[in-house]
């Protein structure tokens, strides 16, 4: 069993309240618009880390990230890219990923509108978090976590704090 912890847009702010929502997560996955180097460093000293750079991210993180993930936790396999797109309206790229890739889990970014649904087309479990930072048009801070058992993933929770609570 391992306790996953997902965020994404951060544009280089972590909110304090990250820490304590992700304080029993195994490891922690971003979404992309990291924003700068601090801000992923800060997540890596905190917990096992792994990222996808975005649109916003600099040269720096683009050496450190790529642009898309594909890799397993437990017996799930997950594809990890900031531009995906949703269900039914896959950004092209995301598409082709998916097709290849045959993931049961989709993770991405971009569109700072905190998604969660299951692809019938696809058969994946669909996850966008929302942004985390404080730019962008999202009236709330959001984020994910959730375990992943085997094959199965179960015990989503939303943080979900108003943009104007430091």
């Amino acid at each position: 069993m391992i306790r996953i912890g997902i965020l994404s847009d951060t544009h280089s702010f972590i909110h304090p309240r990250t820490y304590e929502f992700f304080k029993d997560c195994d490891e922690i996955w971003h979404a992309g618009d990291i924003g700068n180097f601090e801000s992923a460093e800060a997540l890596r000293k905190f917990k096992p880390f792994q990222a996808v750079y975005g649109n916003i991210d600099g040269g720096e993180l683009r050496m450190m990230f790529h642009r898309d993930l594909v890799f397993f936790v437990e017996k799930v396999k997950v594809v990890m890219t900031h531009i995906g797109g949703y269900p039914g309206h896959y950004e092209k790229t995301a598409r082709g990923l998916i097709t290849k890739e045959k993931p049961q889990l989709f993770v991405t970014g971009h569109s700072h509108i905190l998604k969660v649904m299951f692809d019938k087309k696809y058969q994946l479990l669909f996850i966008n978090p929302g942004a985390a930072g404080k730019y962008g048009l999202h009236k709330s801070i959001t984020m994910v976590r959730f375990v992943v058992e085997g094959e199965q993933m179960k015990n989503l929770e939303v943080l979900d704090i108003p943009r104007n609570e430091n």
